[in-house]
């Protein structure tokens, strides 16, 4: 069993950055690949990005180059630094844990075992 706890969201301005945290439980952690996706209101949720169990990351488009995922396994946590936000990034933003630590890229949210509570992004323009 994971359980994880997201961190970090706030208000900003277009252009600016937030660093969020995804915190885990699980001693088996290190050997998960671990996905961020957000919700924008009215809208489904959508992929943003994934590391695997080894560093490998994987982006969305829309994100590339602006944010960077990263894991820090003895602290069992996993961050999403988000640079050159847009008011279009404005979500909650969730992570999830895979079972599947290899695989590099998985955008189905079905896929994903575990997930925590969300933590909102807003940006102002």
């Amino acid at each position: 069993q994971v359980q994880l706890v997201e961190s970090g969201g706030g208000l900003v301005q277009a252009g600016g950055s937030l660093r969020l945290s995804c915190a885990a439980s699980g001693r088996t952690f290190s050997s998960y690949a671990v996905g961020w996706f957000r919700q924008a209101p009215g809208k489904e949720r959508e992929f943003v990005a994934r590391i695997n169990w080894s560093g490998s990351t994987y982006y969305a488009v829309s994100v590339k180059g602006r944010f960077t995922i990263s894991r820090d396994n003895p602290k069992n946590t996993v961050y999403l630094q988000m640079n050159s936000l847009k008011p279009e990034d404005t979500a909650v933003y969730y992570c999830a844990a895979d079972r599947n630590g290899i695989t590099i890229v998985q955008v189905m949210d079905a896929s994903y075992d575990y997930w925590g509570q969300g933590t909102q992004v807003t940006v102002s323009s």
